[in-house]
């Protein structure tokens, strides 16, 4: 038996190669990639802004912000609770005139009943059971209750929605908790002394630990030490700090709420630097 090439097409089966080639050809099938550096947020930037913090906060949690952004995003968030609890009580006080209204309908409604049938229980046009003879939607003020069909909202089956008052809440873009201003931790980076005269964004190697003034990067684990900002590695913090918990540059007793982990760059797909593979779903190739 003569021996085929790879791409052979005479043979009776598709075989696994020949499927995976051709759906990479034509656009069929997941597409996986490993994102690379340039996709990935740098540990010293802004979580809203992506860009370089010139005065950077911390969260409780961990997360990086510019202090100007954050304190904008807070602001800005407030006014809409404001906005939406004025229409919230715009549309609170229109339930209740609409309540109102239809419970002085509805009393109306059974007088005129009482009164129809104290002044005669058997009168023309009223069956034996003194109900109106007319079916018509319009008829007995029914022209106001009908509802409309076509709006979704109208139909009989359609259940009225409640209203909600809105959280005055504000949470975190990053971790969903609850936000506020007293809980952002002032950060202070110790720059890198370089004799070279650049600016402080272009250069690789920005910024390093307080205390062992290792060069900090995303792939080194940081952490902020709360009482001075200060940003120390975890290998400093497991080595040094918990050994007699003082903090090594002001002599001062810490806790362990103290030491604050810092949350590393993450991406548009993935929060953190655990899950940094991006994929694209494609229709998938029928053999």
């Amino acid at each position: 038996m003569t021996r085929h090439a790879r791409n052979c097409t005479a043979g009776a089966v598709y075989t696994y190669h020949e499927k995976k080639k051709d759906a990479q050809a034509s656009g069929y099938g997941t597409n996986s990639q490993r994102l690379g550096k340039d996709s990935i947020k740098d540990f010293d930037c802004c979580c809203l802004s992506l860009q370089p913090c010139r005065n950077p906060v911390i969260t409780k949690e961990g997360f990086l912000f510019d202090k100007q952004v954050i304190l904008e995003y807070i602001i800005a968030k407030k006014n809409e609770n404001s906005r939406k609890l004025k229409e919230y009580e715009r549309l609170k006080r229109k339930e209740d005139d609409l309540n109102l209204d239809k419970a002085a309908a509805e009393t109306s409604r059974k007088v005129d009943e009482f009164l129809k049938g104290e002044n005669s229980i058997v009168s023309k046009g009223k069956s034996s059971r003194g109900e109106p003879s007319s079916i018509s939607n319009m008829a007995v003020g029914r022209d106001k209750e009908l509802p409309s069909f076509w709006v979704p909202s109208k139909t009989p089956t359609a259940e009225k929605a409640k209203l909600q008052k809105p959280d005055s809440v504000i949470p975190c873009p990053m971790s969903e908790k609850p936000l506020k201003v007293k809980d952002l931790i002032d950060v202070k980076f110790t720059p890198v002394k370089d004799s070279e005269a650049k600016s402080l964004i272009t250069k690789e190697s920005r910024y390093m630990c307080a205390v062992t003034h290792d060069v900090l990067s995303n792939s080194v684990p940081c952490a902020v030490l709360k009482p001075t900002g200060d940003v120390v590695t975890l290998e400093c913090v497991e080595k040094i700090i918990k050994k007699d918990w003082i903090h090594p540059l002001t002599e001062q007793k810490l806790k362990e709420k103290d030491i604050i982990v810092m949350q590393r760059g993450g991406t548009g797909y993935a929060q953190t630097n655990a899950e940094l593979e991006a994929k694209q779903e494609r229709p998938a190739l029928q053999a």
